[in-house]
């Protein structure tokens, strides 16, 4: 079994990245988006911070924050061989209604892939008051769409 990480979330987190699981590479560095070649971290730099490139994971962590978003697994923990989300098995969920509750300024929830939606969906359906957004995937697994056209995307939601 693996685990996700405790969520990324204060008081002034307006928005939620929801993930599915952190990969091996995440896991294996205990940062959300470990992978080097995940374009998360690089979206978002680009979007708030001109392109900059973060210090180190508190730098990350601490511009997400500075901007409302926050980040959060939708799955609590399964078996996993690699990093597909194909070859997840034995899930058990993130308790998202509660975090929800703790935390009212959160006000929408931006799907970092189909899979994370389609977990979330079919556990929770659509949560009163909550605007749900799915974006491309940022991992490397997925190359249907280039970088350019993903930062276009993920730029509207995150600064909407």
């Amino acid at each position: 079994m693996i685990s996700c990480f405790s969520p990324i979330v204060d008081k002034d987190t307006t928005r939620m990245v929801v993930g599915t699981m952190p990969s091996v590479d995440s896991l294996r560095f205990s940062e959300y988006y470990g992978n080097p070649r995940n374009q998360f971290w690089k979206i978002l730099f680009s979007v708030f911070e001109g392109g900059r490139i973060p210090v180190d994971y508190e730098d990350k962590v601490s511009t997400a924050k500075s901007h409302g978003v926050g980040l959060w697994d939708i799955l609590a923990s399964c078996k996993r061989e690699g990093s597909l989300d194909s070859n997840i098995k034995d899930e058990l969920l993130n308790d998202f209604p509660t975090l929800l509750k703790d935390h009212p300024n959160i006000k929408m929830l931006i799907f970092n892939g189909q899979n994370s939606y389609k977990y979330f969906l079919k556990a929770y359906g659509q949560l009163p008051g909550i605007e749900y957004r799915v974006m491309p995937s940022t991992s490397p697994a997925n190359a249907m769409k280039n970088f350019d056209a993903k930062l276009k995307e993920w730029e509207e939601v995150l600064c909407s």
